[in-house]
């Protein structure tokens, strides 16, 4: 889609505007849409996770099963809460790190915004030129705002030591391929999307430290943001990402675990610098 990110991803991570799940509740009109209360937030909240998973089976995995009929496809769509799982028979299993199935990921805390309309197009296209791949035009959210929401899960990670399940080195992964892109630049010289990105998590996603300190988000993206983990907790992930690796996700050459920190420890130090 950007053309950034060189690895192979078995979920895709899909938004519903809160302005169209919630309309009754938040102001259409609004960019950026925020409670204003704590208890209005758990409102939201609520009302979301009741109509999002309903939404997804009686909407979404109906035209997704009526995809899958129209183009004889053997693969499976079950629904399950806000998630669509495609199960799929693999031509290759390698070590498990990767399962076989896509998984659809909805969201209805946010807008999506800013996004763009992007074309994507299958990765095997450019190797099977005789093969005809159709091209999807989708409403994508911008790189800017993804650099951002993972450059705080990561924050979150180093603060916390913990990792949330499998996979979760390739958030790394990604930032250093978006830096490569020009596109963690672009990122850090967009305050007001940072901003925008610190509101929403304070929000939404509310964690707290070792110490059990609640994190500010605001704080983060003005000169507090933490890339690279350290002790057990940075061995953790070398462990995930060496997996990663082994499976072969990345369809480049991978780089070394202590290479990748390096950038990594680079971008933080560009990101924490004044303004």
């Amino acid at each position: 889609m950007y053309g950034a990110i060189r690895r192979f991803s078995e979920d895709v991570d899909l938004t519903y505007d809160i302005r169209a799940i919630a309309p009754d509740l938040v102001k259409t009109s609004e960019s950026n849409p925020v409670p204003q209360t704590r208890s209005q937030g758990k409102k939201w909240s609520d009302q979301v996770r009741e109509r999002l998973p309903v939404w997804v089976k009686q909407e979404a995995l109906a035209v997704i099963n009526q995809c899958l009929e129209n183009d004889n496809l053997t693969a499976k769509a079950e629904a399950d809460g806000d998630k669509i799982f495609v199960r799929y028979a693999p031509l290759e299993t390698g070590n498990g790190y990767v399962s076989s199935a896509v998984m659809l990921e909805f969201g209805a805390r946010s807008t999506g915004e800013p996004s763009a309309l992007r074309d994507v197009v299958c990765d095997a296209a450019q190797y099977l030129e005789t093969v005809d791949f159709p091209t999807a035009r989708p409403k994508t959210m911008k790189a800017e705002r993804t650099f951002w929401e993972k450059a705080t899960a990561i924050h979150v990670f180093c603060v916390q030591g913990k990792l949330r399940g499998e996979r979760f080195a390739r958030h790394w992964y990604d930032l250093v391929r978006l830096d490569d892109a020009g596109i963690a630049d672009a990122a850090l010289k967009d305050r007001k999307l940072a901003e925008t990105v610190a509101e929403h998590k304070t929000w939404f996603f509310s964690e707290k430290d070792r110490a059990g300190t609640t994190i500010d988000y605001h704080k983060v993206v003005n000169g507090a943001l933490r890339l690279v983990p350290k002790g057990e907790t940075r061995a953790v992930l070398e462990r995930d990402y060496q997996h990663m690796v082994e499976d072969g996700l990345l369809l480049d050459e991978p780089q070394t675990f202590g290479a990748l920190m390096q950038r990594c420890a680079e971008i933080e130090s560009r990101a924490n610098k004044p303004a």
